[in-house]
């Protein structure tokens, strides 16, 4: 399937790993130009810019300049047709509530709710100039899961929802699509890495790492797939909302969560 992804311009937030890079690998090989924002730029970012269809910039996005310095990148290439907002990051409340303090809660919404804010506010005048664009921001199960294990983090991602879809409604008229996607665990650093949730878990809980793997996969009813997401199966998601094969498309969240979800 032709998704006409060629030579659109995108923005990517947190492109140096996990969700981010694979959205950026994905968008690029569908012929997209890709301006890739993160805090350090990794090895496979750094490879997908020496090709030329990406432009990799270093910029701290929790910072409440660092995403409109990079959304003004995108005068590299010209314009601006997609935003996907990717960066976030999650860190499991081992002790509970009471010990999550207010420092705690801010950083959280800084990085996981208000990089995605601003990015996009950042972005709305530049994608109307071109005529109409959209924006894919990744949210989280936890949007509809909510969980004390990671109570600051599932607030910020069901805000994300709520935001995508107020925007939705005031923009549609511009020809601006505004959807998010809500992944269950990702095979990903965030939950795979030294210091990932898994790994986070295990130490939590006195079990060794591959345990608590499989025990987050046995969580809640367990994942009808017995696996976690990949971050390609994510990517492939996000460009085909991305794509006018999903032009008629605005203000929905979808779940990629393995069946971890079995509510209706």
């Amino acid at each position: 399937m032709d998704l006409h992804l060629t030579d659109k311009v995108a923005v990517v937030t947190g492109a140096s790993k996990g969700i981010g890079l694979a959205v950026t690998q994905a968008l690029v090989a569908e012929g997209a130009k890709v301006v890739a924002g993160a805090r350090s730029i990794s090895a496979d970012l750094a490879e997908l810019a020496a090709t030329g269809a990406v432009l990799a910039v270093s910029v701290d996005l929790s910072t409440p300049q660092g995403p409109a310095e990079l959304v003004a990148q995108t005068a590299h290439f010209g314009g601006l047709d997609i935003v996907v907002n990717s960066v976030g990051a999650v860190t499991p409340r081992t002790e509970g509530f009471l010990a999550v303090s207010d420092e705690d809660w801010l950083e959280t919404l800084n990085l996981s709710l208000m990089a995605g804010i601003r990015t996009t506010r950042a972005a709305i005048p530049l994608l109307i100039s071109r005529g109409g664009g959209n924006v894919v921001t990744i949210a989280s199960v936890n949007a509809y899961l909510p969980d004390p294990f990671v109570i600051d983090y599932s607030a910020a991602k069901a805000a994300v929802w709520n935001v995508s879809k107020a925007l939705s409604k005031e923009f549609g008229p511009q020809g601006l699509r505004f959807n998010t996607i809500s992944p269950g665990p990702v095979a990903t650093p965030l939950w795979m890495g030294e210091k990932g949730v898994a790994a986070t878990v295990a130490k939590a809980t006195g079990v060794d790492f591959e345990t608590a793997k499989a025990n987050i996969i046995a969580s809640q009813g367990g994942f009808s797939t017995g696996r976690f997401t990949q971050p390609e199966e994510v990517a492939d998601l996000v460009l085909l909302l991305a794509s006018d094969r999903a032009g008629n498309v605005t203000g929905a969240d979808f779940l990629i969560d393995g069946g971890l979800i079995k509510t209706l």
